[in-house]
């Protein structure tokens, strides 16, 4: 799906950019959908809900049921209206990638960016750049969680540390093995909360299914030494053993030290396995459905 430096070019990537604000923002322009549009959401919901069922994370299966968006594309002003009360958080609508300082100040305000435009028919089970099923599905759900919605909030105040130290990359990759592929174990086996998993229905079988894929206990410095697969399923994901866990991971941890150390060194390989780690395997993860 889309990389963890979520909003980042506007450069040969499709979207209307012509009446973003400043801060990239646009009318969600709703009533611009047509039938068809609509129909293919159904479509894909249908499919990812089904599956989410059984693999997702309660939070998520509880979030996805609160938004109650089956019946096609939502406005993102009736999420809001659910948000809002919930977490403080709030949907604005943007043409495509944004570049990252205005990303992160986003999220910062507890503004999470979401893409106005659907996927075409032929990119019904794969496209690379996010669109508004992959931002709204996958990742909206997970904002009604209250330790989900403080991360966030914490994760965009920290990008302009990271921006200014030249390691932009190293926090990216901690979006990108939680909020976009993060795993979680629970009462019910192994679970999947990353947008990047849930919106999938290849990778949300796989990332639970698969008996040789690398699954690792959440460790941030690990997390912000790995490598990372775009345009295929990863090689490695990362467990939390509760959503609290993501926060009190980082929340003393400096970061400063971390950056300067590795900053300049190449990431450590998707799928490798360094001396004394013990991996997750597949009799460990399955489990019964979420609901």
């Amino acid at each position: 799906m889309k990389t963890p430096l979520t909003k980042t070019s506007t450069s040969g990537l499709r979207g209307d950019y012509e009446d973003a604000a400043s801060d990239f923002t646009v009318a969600q322009q709703w009533k611009s959908y047509t039938a068809e549009p609509h129909a293919r959401w159904r479509r894909l919901y249908a499919n990812q809900s089904r599956l989410a069922e059984r693999y997702a994370a309660p939070q998520f299966v509880k979030g996805l049921k609160r938004l109650d968006c089956a019946d096609g594309i939502p406005r993102f002003e009736d999420a809001n209206a659910v948000l809002g009360p919930a977490t403080g958080w709030q949907l604005v609508a943007v043409p495509g990638f944004i570049p990252d300082d205005h990303f992160f100040d986003h999220l910062a305000h507890r503004r999470f960016p979401v893409t106005r435009w659907l996927r075409e028919e032929h990119e019904f089970d794969y496209l690379v750049e996010p669109d508004v099923f992959h931002d709204f599905f996958g990742h909206v759900p997970m904002l009604l969680d209250p330790t989900i919605a403080d991360f966030l909030e914490l994760y965009g105040k920290a990008g302009e540390r990271a921006m200014a130290m030249g390691a932009l990359d190293m926090l990216a990759r901690i979006y990108w093995y939680t909020i976009e592929f993060g795993l979680l174990r629970t009462e019910r086996g192994l679970k999947v909360f990353g947008a990047g998993i849930v919106s999938s229905p290849g990778e949300t079988v796989f990332s639970i299914e698969d008996p040789d894929v690398v699954r690792l206990p959440f460790e941030p410095v690990r997390i912000m030494r790995t490598a990372y697969n775009i345009d295929s399923y990863q090689k490695t994901y990362f467990v939390l053993d509760s959503l609290p866990q993501l926060i009190d991971g980082l929340v003393d941890l400096d970061f400063g030290p971390i950056y300067e150390s590795y900053r300049d060194s190449p990431p450590l390989p998707a799928g490798e396995i360094l001396p004394g780690e013990t991996p997750l395997r597949t009799a460990q993860t399955t489990g019964e459905p979420t609901a």
